[in-house]
């Protein structure tokens, strides 16, 4: 790869700057990409959109910037989009600081800024080598999400509407499910998680659908399977009583193993209820992958979801004195160590984790009863 060092102000930087949403954002004459498709939206905080605009006007040098030659005379953003875009938004007057906008600064003013020179390094080779020299030179800025660099890889049409769905502000995802997903749609969480579902249902990993889709002329597929799914919850669960711990569920997960079964709503609203009051329940997050484990008789449900509240070593330890150490199963002597304290009465027939239901059982014996 070839890198030079170049001078080029704001002036030149700013001529032709055009924000197109879905198309894009350009300037330097039209001949520079501010926002390729392996970069993130615009994610500086207000505080840090500001500073740019400091650090140019007191003449203190930014950080240098990061361009890659695209054609004889085109140029893409490989470094640098948030502060470029921080001063091409101030000059375009789509935000003040301390009131005070581009227009309403005095002539020397706003040349001082038009005159300030960006240090930028024009890079040149191949896709690969700039996709590499990215993830370098982003490790000191602010780190790049796995999807974000998986962006990189697979741009075509599919990406570009799929980004349209998932990865802005207000997007049709946020709109119809920002209270079922985690994360920021802008930093392509909402994408990930709904390419990490559906993924799943062609025994794929993400990569591997990007891959398969990347030159589709749209995400067609992706947004009825996202919009299937988030039906599927609605219809399941309408009061929608619990939304704190339904939010980043993973619903596609569950949707693919569980949608094709019969379930009825008020039940399933009801044992939500039931097990959000009950005290045994260490993890509420885990109750609708433990409801969705449980057999058509409502039984055998994995508890592993629930992280119930376990005995203490001081309660184990006073009823292995009591036992004397003698397995109340097998009826044969261990040492502490070698024994498990056990629900006589089982959680789920209504057993509670107190001592008069507690009883130590060799770690084999606990286990085939467990089992069993």
């Amino acid at each position: 790869m070839e890198i030079k060092m170049h001078e080029i102000s704001v002036k030149e930087v700013f001529d032709g700057y055009k924000d197109s949403e879905e198309e894009g954002v350009v300037g330097y004459s039209g001949r520079l990409n501010i926002r390729p498709a392996f970069q993130r939206e615009f994610v500086y905080k207000e505080k840090q959109r500001e500073e740019v605009i400091n650090t140019v006007r007191k003449g203190f040098p930014l950080n240098v910037m990061y361009w890659s030659k695209s054609g004889d005379d085109e140029y893409e953003m490989l470094d640098g989009q948030q502060r470029t875009l921080s001063i091409c938004q101030y000059l375009n007057g789509d935000f003040s600081i301390n009131f005070q906008y581009f227009h309403n600064l005095t002539d020397d003013e706003k040349q001082q800024i038009l005159d300030y020179k960006l240090m930028i390094y024009i890079c040149e080779g191949t896709d690969s080598e700039k996709l590499e020299w990215f993830k370098i030179i982003n490790i000191a800025g602010e780190k790049l999400y796995d999807q974000e660099l998986r962006n990189a890889i697979y741009t075509g049409p599919w990406l570009t509407d799929a980004k349209r769905h998932f990865s802005k502000n207000g997007c049709p995802a946020y709109q119809m499910a920002s209270k079922y997903l985690a994360g920021n749609a802008i930093r392509q969480d909402y994408l990930q998680t709904s390419l990490d579902w559906i993924s799943e249902t062609d025994g794929l990993v993400i990569e591997g659908y990007m891959a398969k889709h990347q030159h589709d002329a749209n995400c067609n597929a992706l947004w009825l399977y996202f919009t299937s799914v988030i039906n599927w919850v609605e219809a399941l669960f309408p009061k929608k009583n619990y939304r704190p711990i339904m939010k980043g569920q993973p619903w596609g997960e569950l949707y693919n193993a569980y949608h094709e079964n019969a379930y009825d709503s008020d039940e399933l609203e009801a044992k939500v209820k039931e097990l959000l009051l009950d005290d045994e329940v260490g993890n509420t997050k885990g109750i609708y992958q433990y409801i969705f484990s449980l057999d058509e008789n409502g039984k055998n449900g994995n508890e592993k979801y629930l992280n119930l509240r376990q005995f203490s070593d001081k309660e184990k330890m006073a009823q292995y004195e009591k036992q004397q150490g003698i397995c109340k199963i097998c009826g044969k002597h261990f040492e502490y160590d070698e024994m498990e304290g056990d629900h006589i009465v089982p959680w789920h027939d209504g057993g509670k984790t107190e001592p008069k239901n507690l009883q130590m059982l060799c770690k084999h014996c606990n286990r085939t009863k467990s089992g069993s």
